[in-house]
């Protein structure tokens, strides 16, 4: 039977799983955790030391965060992304849809493809994921159907591809500085360098120009410029992301996860309907191992004065403790949706979460405001831990915001517009006045 393509709709709210919209709203407000430190500070996204200040409150904030959610809730991001594109191939196909779910499935990812450059170029945030996640996207679709067992095990090889590069990539970095070293030995001899030396040393000069103060001053200055200059200013580091991290990270670090989620998906541990037992022994061996790897490398780096190599050491165990501390987030999250209490805070939750697209561009629309030249200029003036307070606020903000949004409206703004792109329809964006509000099915998961 032919369908017709207008005839193919979203899904309803009642069809919705709500520990998914609640864990996405969690890991929308923690992702804002790690952000902020980009926008807001230059090269302090991962070493203190660099900008924002690396004692006291500082320090500590940052031992927190990149204990518990550094790479976690991309990792988490990246998981519910694939099992948001399964669920929507699934059910386009239990409707017979044919072909014309895969071409709502790739129109889809081809709009947020371009959601992505204009996240990126346009509303000045170099760190962002929509454009990676679509190009991964692009390779889910062969994968959705393998067994869950199947896909664990895509997903284990693909972890430990990115770890084994991790490890030569430290191999060349440590390489590199005993060049390096070696090359200021025969310098003070008068020896002439080899062809090796020169090469490590001018990568080395290169990567300690990227820590310096000179540096940081000049990302500082050019953040506090107008909108066309910071535009002007970012466009290289948005060009670098967009092909360098394609090939380095994506398909390890996000490709990774999005198979590892429609596994869990298929094994029905997101709907938090396992019990608190099973749950509770998943996230304490997850915490055990992960924090216990997190805390080794905070180990190395501390203890080598955050230096060049410690971090690229500490990076050979990364997907090992950020993937099993995301694990243990999980675990943790299905219990939350599964206690009976603090409904307000899941049902609020649960809006962030249905209105993610809008809310994740809504964290660069308000930051670009307050920390470059377009708005405030705050950039490089908050220390690290003083970041928190507009973390805070942009929390307390869209948790506000959201359910309210969804008291009148059927979707997001963002989500309206991509729906209507995907579909070639347009869907219903207003809500008449006096209806009533429909709870998703399984909001309260025994």
């Amino acid at each position: 039977m032919q369908i017709n393509p207008t005839s193919l709709t979203p899904i309803k709210a009642s069809q919705r799983i709500h520990s998914l919209d609640i864990m996405r709203g969690i890991v929308l407000c923690g992702i804002l955790l790690m952000n902020i430190n980009g926008f807001g500070l230059a090269g302090a996204y991962a070493n203190p030391t660099v900008s924002g200040g690396a004692s006291g409150l500082n320090l500590y904030t940052w031992i927190g965060t990149t204990m518990f959610f550094e790479g976690t809730m991309r990792a988490l991001f990246s998981l519910l992304f694939g099992v948001g594109m399964y669920i929507l191939l699934s059910r386009l196909e239990q409707k017979g849809a044919g072909i014309q779910a895969a071409n709502i499935y790739f129109r889809r990812l081809l709009w947020l493809l371009v959601f992505g450059l204009i996240h990126g170029y346009l509303l000045l945030w170099t760190g962002e994921i929509l454009y990676d996640y679509a190009l991964m996207g692009f390779l889910v679709f062969s994968f959705r159907n393998l067994k869950a067992r199947t896909l664990l095990l895509s997903a284990i090889l693909l972890f430990g591809i990115g770890t084994a590069w991790n490890y030569f990539e430290y191999r060349n970095d440590e390489k590199m500085l005993q060049n390096v070293q070696l090359a200021q030995e025969y310098k003070s001899s008068g020896r002439e360098l080899s062809t090796e030396m020169e090469a490590a040393t001018a990568r080395w000069q290169e990567i300690e120009k990227e820590r310096s103060a000179e540096t940081v001053a000049n990302t500082t200055r050019n953040m506090r410029k107008d909108y066309f200059s910071v535009v002007s200013f970012l466009a290289p580091e948005n060009m670098e992301t967009d092909t360098l991290w394609f090939y380095r990270y994506d398909v390890w670090d996000i490709l990774s996860m999005m198979l590892l989620g429609i596994a869990l998906f298929k094994w029905n541990l997101l709907s938090a309907r396992r019990s608190y037992k099973f749950y509770g022994l998943i996230g304490i061996i997850c915490y055990a191992i992960g924090l216990g790897v997190n805390y080794y490398e905070l180990r190395i780096i501390m203890a080598d004065n955050f230096s060049f190599l410690a971090y690229s050491r500490a990076g050979i165990t990364y997907e090992l403790g950020r993937v099993f501390v995301a694990m243990g987030h999980v675990s943790l999250i299905m219990i939350f949706c599964k206690m009976p209490i603090l409904n307000w805070l899941q049902n609020s939750l649960a809006a962030v979460g249905k209105m993610a697209l809008t809310n994740y561009v809504m964290h660069s629309v308000i930051c670009m405001f307050i920390f470059t030249g377009v708005g405030l200029g705050l950039f490089g003036k908050l220390q690290r831990y003083e970041l928190l307070y507009v973390v805070f606020g942009i929390w307390v903000f869209q948790l506000i915001l959201s359910p309210i949004w969804l008291r009148y409206f059927y979707f997001g703004p963002l989500e309206w517009v991509w729906r209507n792109l995907s579909y070639k329809k347009k869907h219903a964006f207003r809500k008449r006045l006096g209806e009533a509000p429909v709870i998703a099915e399984g909001s309260i998961a025994k």
